[in-house]
C-alpha cells in the first residue's frame, strides 16, 4: 500500500525564503510575486524579479520529499544570541493550497544532526534554484 503524501505537488503554489543574520532577514524571495531581494558583495540591495519555471518546482517539492522536509521541527533556532555576534537565520517556507510548511533554521543549531543537515540541504538547494533562474 502507497502511503498518501502530506503534501502534494498538484497542490503545490509558491515558496518563500528568506535569510540573513539574527532577525534581520534581509535575503527575500517569494516565487508567487518573483520578487527577491538581496544584498549583493558591495552590500548594496538589489531588487529584482525572478520567475520560477514548473520543472523548479518540481525540483523543489521531489527534494523536499526525499529529505523529510514534512517532518522537521518548524522552529530549528538556537534560543537567545549570546550578543557577540549575529547568527547566520534561514527560512522557509512551502505554500500548498489548503496547508504550508515553514521552518526557521539558524546555522549554529545543536540539535539533532540528521534534522539539522535536511534543513540546510534544503535552504542550500532552494537557493541554488533561486540563483539559477535568476541567471536564466
Amino acid at each position: 500500500m502507497f502511503k498518501r503524501a502530506p503534501f502534494r505537488f498538484a497542490d503545490f503554489e509558491s515558496i518563500v525564503l528568506k535569510y540573513g543574520e539574527g532577525d534581520e532577514l534581509i535575503n527575500q524571495f517569494d516565487s508567487e510575486t518573483g520578487l527577491y531581494r538581496f544584498l549583493n558583495k558591495q552590500d548594496s540591495l538589489v531588487v529584482d524579479t525572478v520567475k520560477l519555471r514548473k520543472d523548479d518546482m518540481h525540483h523543489l517539492h521531489g527534494k523536499a520529499t526525499q529529505l523529510g522536509f514534512w517532518n522537521l521541527p518548524d522552529d530549528m533556532t538556537s534560543g537567545e544570541p549570546d550578543g557577540t555576534k549575529p547568527v547566520a537565520r534561514f527560512y522557509l517556507q512551502f505554500n500548498y493550497k489548503e496547508k504550508s510548511k515553514e521552518v526557521t533554521l539558524d546555522a549554529d543549531f545543536n540539535g539533532n544532526t540528521k534534522m539539522r543537515d535536511a534543513a540546510k540541504t534544503m535552504v542550500d538547494e532552494a537557493m541554488r534554484v533561486v540563483n539559477d533562474a535568476r541567471i536564466r
